[in-house]
């Protein structure tokens, strides 16, 4: 059977192609696609979806489905945007009559990384998907906090120094629920959301994994 696999910043660029055609026995499971890219050594924390759901290793693939090979993510609506982000327009999706506070976070782009000096981010996401865990997110939040929305938008594409990268906002009836819930959302989003960052610095560029 054929199904198409999907790949993802370095393994994009390992790969040479955003996506391949890939030919499985009947009864193959998610575990048989790495081995089947033909592309060496499985890199650790490498995740995986079936048409835009994550998956386990031991789920059953069927002819046509759709399997994305997903290294570790760096990184109300919920929004990929190629554009400049603006605060007031996440706050302005969040306001409610009922809030009483509404709590934001707002990450930059800054020009030194790791002992680096950072010329400018890229980053890249698996869309469609990545709005989806984004909303998933969200609805987590609201059965562990009183919210009233959540906002989350973020960049893709090429971001330059003291740009921003991503927009969160949380309205709450009260301030601690909506202060805890943003944190929680922006830690969160940078280990379960399918979007990868990439340094280009003075001397070269780097993908940069989970925690970023």
């Amino acid at each position: 059977m054929n199904v198409r696999v999907r790949l993802f910043a370095a393994l994009r660029e390992r790969a040479g192609s955003a996506g391949v055609d890939v030919e499985l026995p009947d009864g193959s499971v998610v575990g048989d696609v790495w081995p089947a890219l033909g592309l060496g050594d499985e890199p650790g924390g490498l995740l995986f979806a079936v048409n835009r759901t994550y998956a386990q290793r031991t789920t059953e693939l069927n002819a046509g489905d759709e399997v994305a090979v997903i290294p570790p993510v760096s990184g109300g609506d919920f929004r990929l945007s190629e554009q400049p982000l603006s605060l007031e327009d996440a706050i302005a999706e969040v306001r409610r009559d009922d809030a009483g506070a509404i709590a934001t976070f707002v990450g930059t782009t800054r020009a030194r990384s790791r002992g680096r000096d950072v010329l400018h981010l890229e980053y890249e996401a698996y869309e469609g998907m990545a709005e989806k865990v984004m909303s998933d997110l969200a609805g987590e939040l609201k059965r562990r906090h009183d919210l009233c929305e959540v906002a989350i938008h973020h960049r893709v594409g090429r971001v330059d120094i003291g740009a921003t990268s991503v927009v969160i906002a949380v309205s709450a009836p009260h301030r601690a629920d909506a202060l805890a819930a943003c944190k929680e959302a922006i830690d969160e989003l940078k280990v379960s959301v399918p979007l990868w960052k990439k340094e280009f610095y003075e001397g070269g560029e780097e993908w940069i994994g989970r925690g970023s």
